[in-house]
């Protein structure tokens, strides 16, 4: 009994060495996309009243983990059983994801006023409402793909492993993706709450901390507009990179141009075709 004891805690210290060696070498893999993660997550979860920035934000984390309770499951199935599907899955959220950065700069180099009257009408509860919903909704849909591609790729660096260690290091990637990632973007969007108390901390007038506090206060607005033009560049250099990572044809080719510049590029092209695309299905459909 006791032999039978003492051997188990054995295998468990040695799961949990393999689990942290692990976790790292998958870490390291997936920085990249949580980077990107942050960006787009960040710039969505922007641009609310003060007092309904966390409670927005909770929405998104809650709907992220969501997310990853649905994927896990789903991916370490088709991984066994049908790992073609995990690159036909990784293929249309690419697409999205690049319809989405296109859009976003066809709004800002064209959809100005369309973009002002909307925010404009944004006047009463209701709309309050409705907008939140709208947000919380695509800052979701987003997180969702982006999370297929996080959990894959952490789940292709342990296919070699035991199916009990990729499941928790793939678990714990995936909880970093939503508790690290959402809880940076709630000390962010709160910059400027923490800027005004660093301010009023003291009477004193000119101190370190108004000084600071200051500084984090008139930092916001830009960290805000820079977060929105890095999630736009990251949605492209993320579905450009699933399109060179999943099509071979991409993955051998313009291999003169440096990697990032490939992915970028290949991103704002798909994209604007499915933009496009997205735009003329809607005329015809509208005009039906």
């Amino acid at each position: 009994m006791a032999s039978g004891f003492f051997a188990l805690l054995d295998d468990i210290a040695t799961l949990m060495d393999d689990v942290a060696v692990m976790s790292k070498v998958a870490a390291k893999k997936t920085a990249g996309i949580l980077g990107d993660d942050l960006a787009v997550n960040a710039e969505k979860a922007s641009g609310f009243l003060s007092n309904r920035e966390l409670p927005v934000l909770w929405k998104i984390t809650k709907g992220s983990l969501l997310n990853k309770v649905i994927i896990l499951p789903i991916a370490f199935l088709l991984s066994a059983f049908l790992p073609i599907a995990i690159d036909i899955i990784l293929i249309l959220g690419g697409l999205y994801l690049a319809y989405e950065g296109a859009e976003k700069i066809s709004e800002f180099f064209g959809g100005h006023e369309e973009k002002d009257s909307k925010v404009a009408e944004v006047n009463d509860e209701t709309d309050l409402e409705s907008f939140e919903k709208e947000r919380v909704k695509s800052a979701i849909i987003t997180d969702f793909i982006l999370s297929v591609e996080i959990i894959i790729i952490a789940l292709g660096t342990v296919k070699s492993e035991p199916l009990s260690t990729q499941i928790v290091v793939v678990t714990l990637i995936a909880l970093l993706a939503t508790v690290g990632v959402y809880g940076i973007v709630a000390l962010i969007v709160r910059m400027d709450e923490f800027g005004y108390r660093l301010i009023n901390l003291n009477e004193a007038t000119n101190s370190i901390s108004d000084k600071i506090g200051g500084f984090l206060v008139l930092a916001l607005p830009w960290v805000i507009k820079s977060l929105s033009v890095i999630g736009t560049i990251a949605l492209l250099l993320v579905s450009g990179g699933i399109f060179v990572h999943s099509i071979d044809y991409l993955h051998h080719h313009f291999n003169s141009l440096p990697s990032i510049l490939k992915e970028f590029l290949l991103g704002l092209i798909v994209g604007f075709v499915v933009f496009l695309l997205v735009k003329l299905v809607k005329k015809i459909f509208h005009k039906g």
